[in-house]
């Protein structure tokens, strides 16, 4: 039986992703003695003080978290998290063998590098509806019983995790290289999974709405919505032009409507999601 070529594609992204996720711990941060948040942190701290590759700590707690979880919110886990977690587990495991030694001198710049690595590997893998595992799981289990937001949780593990440095390096410094590595994992996640599809709301305020609209429609071939509306000084009616683009075709926009009506009052304001005709599909 034959894999569909879109399944092939999605497995063969978060092998990427799985593989820049890994070298970004063995490479940058591992090698520097500076410990991130998750899973792979955990595995960090005991092969500072153990030697265990930091790949069979990850296997063997993600063991046991899948396994609790399987228990306690049944198999909701799909393939993609299974193979995320092995394939990780197999990758840090070998490349801690080949990189054994800093390649750059400099903590704050491994931080930074390792961040981002991780960070782009997580986007390709969250990108493609797969999971990492790890305190994803402990976020899903503890939200189950108590009424806390799932990204807290994560913030509250990671925040452990790192401090937990402290009792093993007794040293500040390091404890901030680790934060900071936290901070761009996160930022890196979120450029790369909401910049290139970022949109913009706006809303145009003019007396020459009908020729605006008509351009945004035709022209820059994007729907638009006619709210009625009163303004409060003058007591007149005027009709409110609302439509959502994507943050990239904003400029044509403004310069559209600039040539057509140089006095329109303009808002726009970003837009976390949009789903459907001419922008994401909506997915389960």
């Amino acid at each position: 039986m034959k894999l569909p070529v879109n399944k092939i594609k999605a497995y063969g992204i978060m092998f990427l992703g799985s593989l820049l996720f890994a070298l970004g711990w063995t490479v940058f941060l591992i090698p520097a003695d500076i410990n991130g948040g998750g899973i792979s942190g955990v595995g960090a701290l005991l092969y500072y003080v153990t030697g265990i590759p930091a790949g069979v700590t990850y296997l063997a707690v993600n063991t046991i978290l899948v396994t609790i979880a399987i228990i306690k919110l049944g198999a909701n886990f799909g393939a993609k998290t299974i193979v995320n977690m092995l394939l990780i587990s197999v990758l840090l495991t070998i490349f801690q063998k080949v990189f054994t030694t800093p390649i750059i001198n400099d903590k704050f710049l491994s931080a930074v590098l390792g961040g981002i690595s991780g960070g782009l590997g997580l986007g390709l893998v969250f990108s493609q509806g797969g999971s990492t595992g790890g305190t994803d799981i402990i976020a899903m289990l503890v939200t189950r019983y108590r009424r806390i937001s799932p990204g807290r949780v994560i913030m509250y593990c990671d925040v452990i995790i790192i401090s937990a440095s402290w009792f093993i390096f007794h040293s500040a410094e390091i404890l901030v290289y680790g934060y900071v590595s936290m901070w761009v994992v996160s930022y890196t996640l979120d450029a790369f999974l909401n910049g290139a599809n970022q949109s913009a709301q706006i809303f145009i305020f003019s007396e020459k709405w009908e020729e605006i609209q008509n351009n945004i429609l035709h022209h820059n071939r994007r729907g638009v919505t006619l709210i009625d509306g009163i303004g409060a000084y003058t007591q007149k009616p005027i009709k409110i032009i609302m439509t959502v683009v994507r943050k990239r075709e904003t400029s044509a926009i403004f310069r559209d409507i600039k040539k057509i009506d140089n006095n329109a009052f303009i808002t726009m304001g970003s837009v976390m999601g949009v789903y459907g005709e001419g922008f994401d599909a909506l997915k389960a």
